[in-house]
């Protein structure tokens, strides 16, 4: 729904309206993949379908959720710069350098599970006779892998460093609508709102799946157990839940948000008295200040 609405109603036309058909498109790949991880839990953990979907299915995953946190943060940085500088960002805040970005953000979310694709996922277990996918790996292999890339890269590049990236611009917003200059109670508190929405996905979503993965092969270097393995699988639960959130960050983005749902399910809504009487006002100053402009720009000529 959100990407029809994007490409069909709203129109990609303005850098904010990329990033969430972006974000949209992540979840989509994410709902594609779930039937697999579905069939694998219930089958008892046991891999059906081969090493080459195995490390699809986990790569594809490891994508939406990097994808997801990088794509959040444009958000974040495109909102900040929008209200915060408005005026000096618009060179910046172009629908190509938008697109450019999120080339970006796709290309080091793939290339983040080029290790992921070139090693074995898959370790047959004979005494349980099940084959595992992705939660059993030679525990060389999985030192080399976990300490020298997953601990530097994943963690700084694709966690910390975005979450304080984010926590910056969402302050600087909020403190921005909190000023005098800014008008507009119900705007204001919708904005608010949408920043505690992405600081609260970031925190509780991405955050414990990301710590526990951390505490959990730390451990499995040192002592060889997994008894943080269920916690992960949990944690990593958790994270999936973002995916649920990201249609409130896409409902209050805009204000015609609500409407454009509205008629695409062709249910009919008719705007209150006070948001029509908005809207004139606001159609009314915006005519009268373009005919004011023009008399200026005659007045200059002549």
């Amino acid at each position: 729904m959100a990407i029809i609405i994007f490409l069909v109603m709203v129109k990609v036309k303005k850098p904010a309206v990329v990033y969430l058909l972006n974000l949209a498109t992540a979840d989509v790949l994410f709902v594609s993949i779930l039937p697999f991880h579905i069939v694998y839990r219930f089958s008892g953990n046991n891999w059906l379908m081969g090493e080459g979907m195995c490390r699809f299915v986990i790569a594809a995953f490891q994508t939406n959720m990097n994808g997801s946190i990088l794509l959040m943060t444009s958000i974040s940085v495109d909102r900040f710069l929008a209200l915060v500088y408005p005026v000096r960002s618009l060179p910046w805040r172009t629908v190509r350098r938008s697109w450019l970005a999120c080339c970006c953000i796709w290309t080091i979310s793939v290339a983040s599970t080029v290790p992921i694709i070139i090693m074995q996922q898959t370790q047959p277990i004979p005494a349980a006779r099940i084959t595992t996918c992705y939660d059993i790996q030679y525990a060389e292999a999985l030192h080399r892998f976990h300490v020298y890339y997953y601990f530097p890269f994943y963690l700084s590049l694709l966690y910390f460093l975005p979450l304080i990236v984010t926590t910056f611009c969402y302050i600087g917003i909020i403190r921005r609508l909190s000023a005098a200059s800014i008008k507009g109670a119900q705007k204001r508190t919708r904005a608010v709102l949408v920043s505690a929405v992405v600081l609260c996905v970031f925190v509780l979503c991405f955050g414990p799946s990301n710590v526990i993965l951390l505490l959990h092969f730390l451990q499995v270097s040192k002592e060889a157990t997994n008894s943080l393995y269920i916690v992960y699988i949990l944690g990593v639960g958790v994270s999936s839940v973002s995916s649920c959130m990201d249609p409130l960050i896409y409902y209050y983005s805009s204000s015609q948000w609500q409407r454009h749902v509205y008629s695409l399910l062709g249910c009919g809504r008719e705007d209150p008295p006070q948001a029509r009487q908005h809207r004139v006002l606001l159609h009314k100053a915006q005519t009268e200040g373009s005919l004011s402009s023009k008399k200026t720009e005659t007045s200059r000529f002549i």
